[in-house]
This record gives C-alpha cells, sequence and structure tokens, in this order.
C-alpha cells in the first residue's frame, strides 16, 4: 500500500514528514511556498493518520520502509527531506538507511535521542469522544477542553475529525493502534545509524525537545550539519513562526 499525499510544483521532489496525531495538510501552506522556489512538494500523510492505511504494525522501520515504497511508487531517485517531530525520526532512519536518495536533510524540533511517553493527556481526550454521543464539531471541542486547556492544541487535533457519514463523525487517525504503541515514539536513532549529507536541525526557543546537551549527539549521526533555533516558537514552530521558518529552510535548500 502506498501513502496518501497532496502533490503540487514542479521542480526538485521535496518531501514533508508531519509529526505525531498531524498529517500533510498541517503543512498546506508553507508547502505553496516551497513549491515557488522550483520544488515539487509531497506532503504525506503517514500510516495510521491522515487519509493513509491503518495498520496494526507501527515503529520508525516500517515508516522508513513506507517512504521508499512511496519513492519507488513515485519514481522519486533524490529528493529534499523535511520532517517534523515523529516524522523527523522517520526522516533520520531513513537518510542513514538510504543516504543515496537525499539531497538535503531537515529535521524539525526532534533529537535523535529517546523521549518517555508524554502525549497520555492528548490520547486519553481523544479517546473520550463517544461518536454516538459527539455529533458536532462543537461537542467535539467541548470534550477535548475538559482535558486540554490549549485552544491552539485542540485545534490542532479537531483536524483528524471528519464525516464518515453524513450525521457520524470519526477520528482520520487510527488511534487504538497509536495508544498500543505509544512508547515507539519515542525511540532513539540506532547508535550505528549514520548520514553525511547536508542536513539543517531546526528548534524552537521556546522548545525543550532539542537540548544544548543533544548537540553532541546529533552531531554525531549527521556529521554535515547545522543546527539553527526558530525564534518566538515551541515545538509547532513551522505553524508558530512560519515566516522564519520558511526564509531558514528556503536558504538552505538554495544554497
Amino acid at each position: 500500500m502506498i501513502l496518501h499525499s497532496k502533490v503540487f510544483g514542479q521542480g526538485k521532489p521535496f518531501l514533508i514528514l508531519h509529526g505525531f496525531l498531524g498529517m500533510g495538510d498541517n503543512w498546506k501552506t508553507l508547502g505553496n511556498s516551497f513549491s515557488k522556489l522550483g520544488c515539487e512538494v509531497h506532503l504525506i500523510d503517514q500510516r495510521n493518520h491522515g487519509r493513509s492505511f491503518h495498520s496494526k504494525e507501527f515503529n520508525y522501520e516500517v515508516m522508513a520502509d513506507d517512504l521508499i515504497a512511496y519513492c519507488e511508487f513515485h519514481k522519486i531517485e533524490e529528493c529534499i527531506l523535511l520532517g517534523h517531530s515523529m516524522g523527523g525520526k522517520t526522516a533520520m532512519l531513513f537518510a542513514s538507511q538510504h543516504a543515496e536518495m537525499i539531497e538535503k536533510l531537515i529535521i524539525a524540533d526532534i533529537s535523535p535521542k529517546f523521549y518517555p511517553p508524554h502525549h497520555q493527556t492528548i490520547l486519553k481526550a481523544l479517546s473520550a469522544l463517544d461518536f454516538d454521543m459527539v455529533r458536532t464539531r462543537k461537542v467535539a471541542n467541548d470534550v477535548l477542553a475538559e482535558y486540554i486547556t490549549d485552544f491552539g492544541v485542540r485545534q490542532f487535533l479537531a483536524k483528524n475529525l471528519y464525516w464518515k457519514y453524513q450525521d457520524e463523525l470519526a477520528l482520520r487517525i487510527n488511534l487504538p493502534v497509536l495508544i498500543e504503541n505509544i512508547e515507539e515514539i519515542g525511540k532513539p536513532l540506532a547508535d550505528t545509524a549514520k548520514f553525511n549529507g547536508e542536513t539543517l536541525f531546526l528548534r524552537g526557543d521556546v522548545s525543550d525537545y532539542i537540548q544544548s546537551e543533544d548537540e553532541q549527539l546529533i552531531r554525531k549521526h549527521f556529521t554535515n550539519v547545522e543546527i539553527k533555533t526558530i525564534s518566538n516558537a515551541g515545538h509547532w514552530l513551522h505553524a508558530e513562526n512560519p515566516d522564519e521558518f520558511y526564509a531558514v529552510v528556503s536558504n538552505f535548500i538554495s544554497l
């Protein structure tokens, strides 16, 4: 099975991988901007997310394999690859396994290190959506608000809602499998994994996902790397400061 994507623009293939509980559509505005730089932009939904297929298997090895199958299907021999958070972990592994296919690698606000599970409240909130009772998006938001005070996070999660039938909402994500495999999300990059191509790591200045002590580990795995900070941005740095994010990435891919 091939991952679902939206493709637009012409030129160098530029593949974008979203984070946990996200989808390619989260990157639509930035993707449009990147397409104007002479790129064929692919906004990809990873397995168990967005409109891509559901599977009981869920780990970075199979997600990297999904990407190689995607590239073979679309006849992509070399690309720019950008991954945010979970998508960044997929991109790191893919680049270490298929270096010849990567012209440039961009990793947004994630390190190769181990992260303990920390999405429990969000998963509990999504699990509380009983669609026999939740018949409108407003009611869904009210349920989520009982667990999550941040409106921006609720708005992000609500993108997973869709009308399964005319009067029945559902979630696009494969929630049971994601809950069952939550330990996989934080797994570190294998100690032996290396990528020597041009790499850019970006972190949000108010995010704690990449600490200063992580730089040594990043440089161990990625020998030709720049590490830059996006100002006034947390973990969703591409959404919180899209102008600076775009400027830094466009400069990197144009060099």
